[in-house]
C-alpha cells in the first residue's frame, strides 16, 4: 500500500535512518534539536544562520506566564497528577489563532501579498485599511500588555539582521505596519512576537502549515516547567476556589495575548 508507508524514518535491526541520515552516525551528538526540528520540517538541514533564527523564535515561543495554556495545564496536572502527558497535552489544545498560534494568520497575508504580484505599498495599504475600517484585529498585531511595541518582536528582528536573514516578507511585514498606524489614524499598534515570528519562519522557509506546529513544539517545553513547578508549589486548587468565588470578566481588545 503506497499511501502507509513513510519517507521520514526507517529502522532495522542495527540502524535508524531519518531522511537519509544515520541517526546514530550523523545526528546525536553532531546536531541540535532545533537543527532536527528543521530538518523534519523543511527536509535539509539549516544554515547556521537558520538555525540562530529559528532557536531565537522557539524560545521566544516557549513560554509567557499565565495563560489559558498554562493554567489548563496546571488543572489537568493536578486532576491527573500521575501522567504528566495529558496535563501538557491538555494546555496544548488551546495552542490557536489567539494564544500562540497567530503567527499562521499573519503568515498568509504575508504570503498572499508577496505571490499576489501587487506593489506592496498598495498591498499594504488595502489590507490595514479593511482590517481596521471592519474593526477586526490585524494578525500579527496589537498586545494587551505589551506597549507601545513587543520588546520580543524588536530583540526577534534584531536578532535575524544580525544573521543577514532579511527579505521581501520582513520587508513587506514592516510596510503593513506603517500601513496599519496610517490606518488607525497615527495610533501606533505593535507588530507582536507572532508577526515576527510570522515573517522570519517564512524567510527561512518553513511551511506555512507547519508554524503552529512549531508554536506547539516549543510551548510544550513551556508548560513542562509549569507541571513541574505545580507539583512543587501548587496553584491548581487556588485558581479553581477563585473561580467559584467569582472573578469579573473583562472583554479582550487587542489580537494577541500571547
Amino acid at each position: 500500500m503506497t499511501g502507509s508507508r513513510t519517507h521520514i524514518a526507517t529502522s532495522d535491526a542495527t540502524s535508524i535512518t531519518v531522511r537519509g541520515k544515520d541517526l546514530c552516525e550523523d545526528l546525536i551528538g553532531r546536531h541540535s534539536f532545533t537543527d532536527m526540528i528543521y530538518f523534519l520540517s523543511v527536509g535539509r538541514m539549516p544554515t547556521p544562520p537558520e538555525a540562530r533564527v529559528l532557536d531565537a523564535c522557539l524560545v521566544t515561543l516557549m513560554e509567557h506566564g499565565w495563560t489559558p495554556t498554562s493554567i489548563i495545564t496546571r488543572l489537568a496536572a493536578d486532576s491527573v497528577p500521575d501522567d504528566v502527558q495529558v496535563a501538557i497535552a491538555a494546555g496544548l489544545l488551546s495552542v490557536g489563532p489567539v494564544f500562540a498560534g497567530t503567527m499562521e494568520g499573519c503568515a498568509e497575508l504575508l504570503v498572499e501579498g508577496v505571490e499576489s504580484g501587487e506593489d506592496p505599498d498598495a498591498y499594504c495599504k488595502r489590507v490595514a485599511e479593511e482590517y481596521v475600517s471592519a474593526k477586526r484585529p490585524v494578525p500579527g498585531f496589537g498586545h494587551r500588555l505589551h506597549k507601545p511595541d513587543d520588546p520580543r518582536a524588536v530583540t526577534l528582528l534584531e536578532v535575524a539582521g544580525e544573521n543577514g536573514i532579511t527579505g521581501r516578507y520582513v520587508d513587506l511585514l514592516r510596510r503593513l505596519s506603517r500601513e496599519v498606524d496610517a490606518a488607525r489614524g497615527g495610533r501606533h499598534l505593535t507588530i507582536n512576537a507572532t508577526g515576527a515570528i510570522a515573517a522570519l519562519f517564512l524567510e527561512i522557509g518553513i511551511p506555512l502549515k507547519a508554524g503552529r506546529g512549531l508554536a506547539v513544539v516549543s510551548r510544550a517545553g513551556g508548560l513542562l516547567g509549569h507541571v513541574v513547578e505545580e507539583f512543587a508549589q501548587p496553584s491548581a486548587r487556588t485558581i479553581w476556589q477563585l473561580t467559584r468565588e467569582g472573578i469579573p470578566y473583562s472583554d479582550p481588545q487587542e489580537t494577541s495575548h500571547d
